[in-house]
């Protein structure tokens, strides 16, 4: 196969598939061959990320991740994409294992909220406990000169309790949970941004997207970005000049 990319997944499946179907159904198509080129490594067995964040006597995830990388680096990917914010706890150190571009879906996203909200001075964000736990959305906020808003201890139990209970361990999305707790960092926090800084938050924007709330969804915008460079790529760009121009340090 030419010209394809490799999607390092399965942190949770059902948020994969989310990220997969957005690129499948964004991608304009007359025919099949209109499609995307890509490999899915759907590594549902990656240790909890949260856990091993928080507690470093957990099993750590480095370690598939990075056999995971090293195997697809093999097959030549023209980029890799990881759509699990958590896991960027190891960017640096999974980049540094292959010359391949590998978009941060975390300062991707981002840098698009400065852009698409230049006079915005901070965001609201809600997360996993392990991404909040390690600052790793509030360093790249504040790499750009903005604040973070994190609302208030109730927050996050009901964050927790959407990502895990409901979508983790059941496979289903509340939509009212979901647009409480956009509500609340509105109303309450003045947060007139929200950046959703999980997976599981994605597929919950992409399940109940009716709320008047403006919220940055990293993995949507990384669906947009996979399918930019793809047919750039495909069209004849070489991929480390068309990835250039995300490969923000």
């Amino acid at each position: 196969m030419r010209h394809f990319f490799s999607i390092i997944g399965g942190m949770g499946t059902i948020a994969t598939e989310s990220y997969v179907r957005l690129i499948n159904h964004r991608v304009k198509i007359t025919r099949d061959q209109d499609y995307l080129n890509y490999i899915l490594v759907n590594d549902a067995q990656i240790p909890d990320r949260t856990a091993y964040i928080k507690d470093h006597t957990k099993p750590n995830f480095f370690y598939d991740l990075k056999e995971d990388i090293l195997g697809q680096a093999q097959l030549h990917p023209d980029f890799f994409v990881m759509p699990c914010n958590t896991a960027h706890y190891f960017y640096d150190e999974l980049a540094e294992l292959t010359s391949i571009p590998f978009l941060n879906m975390m300062r991707i996203a981002v840098h698009q909220f400065i852009e698409k909200y230049p006079k915005e001075t901070k965001i609201g964000l809600i997360a996993t406990e392990g991404s909040i736990f390690d600052h790793l959305y509030e360093d790249e906020i504040h790499r750009v000169h903005r604040k973070v808003e994190f609302g208030g201890p109730e927050i996050q139990p009901m964050v927790t309790k959407l990502i895990y209970h409901d979508i983790k361990e059941q496979g289903i999305v509340d939509p009212k949970l979901y647009h409480q707790i956009l509500q609340k960092m509105h109303d309450d926090y003045g947060c007139n941004v929200i950046l959703l800084g999980c997976t599981e938050l994605s597929l919950a924007q992409e399940k109940a997207p009716d709320h008047p709330y403006n919220v940055i969804d990293p993995q949507s915008i990384l669906a947009d970005v996979s399918i930019e460079l793809a047919l750039k790529i495909r069209n004849g760009m070489d991929p480390q000049e068309a990835c250039a121009k995300y490969l923000y340090k």
